[in-house]
């Protein structure tokens, strides 16, 4: 694997100008993947103004607003590595509401969330008009090799050995569905951009996976 080392600040900009830099006729949408413990939500946020201030609007969307209600989510038990991988995104959910209407041929009119995991129900949030040339930046965990239309796809990677080290005692049961992502997924090679974060002070870009 080869890498070149960057400071923090410049991920934000080398992503943004990447960003901003895609045609504006239609929408973008952006996935930075990645466990909690490398916090793609935190870059996802932090890209917002630079975009911004860049001209193009910004709709902010996290996947754990798209996960299936706790029936569907636990009916294996609240512990099951596999059943987190397979079963608690709703992919559906997220294409029918996000993904396809910022997609060729969409009407730009998306949901910015669908489910309130936490209280078990539904967000009844509105539905946001998103005008061509709008970027969508969407975080969480486990999203590549699931076939959604990303039109580009980020990945935060953690070592197995770092990802053990950040994850709280009370999610390390997930371990097992992010070894299985590795393998299955190889994300180092499936996001358009891969950048190491075992220590969050010191990323590094994946020039080549190896």
């Amino acid at each position: 694997m080869r890498l070149r080392p960057i400071s923090p600040e410049l991920v934000v900009e080398e992503l943004c100008e990447r960003v901003v830099a895609a045609p504006r006729e239609g929408w973008l949408r952006v996935a930075v993947d990645g466990p909690p413990a490398a916090r793609p939500g935190a870059l996802a946020d932090a890209l917002v103004e630079p975009v911004r201030a860049r001209g193009r609007a910004v709709v902010r969307v996290s996947a754990r607003d798209f996960l299936r209600p706790a029936s569907l989510r636990y009916e294996f038990g609240r512990h099951d590595p596999d059943v987190y991988y397979d079963h608690w995104l709703d992919t559906g959910g997220l294409v029918r509401e996000v993904l396809a209407p910022l997609g060729p041929g969409g009407t730009g009119k998306m949901l910015p969330s669908l489910w309130d995991s936490a209280r078990d129900r539904a967000t009844r949030a509105p539905y946001r008009d998103v005008p061509p040339g709008g970027v969508l930046l969407l975080d969480g965990a486990l999203l590549l090799g699931r076939g959604l239309p990303f039109d580009l796809a980020v990945h935060l990677h953690l070592s197995a050995g770092a990802l053990a080290r950040r994850t709280p005692d009370g999610e390390r049961w997930t371990l097992p569905a992010y070894a299985r992502y590795e393998e299955q997924v190889r994300p180092l090679r499936t996001a358009d951009i891969a950048i190491k974060v075992d220590a969050p002070d010191h990323p590094a870009l994946v020039v080549d996976p190896g």
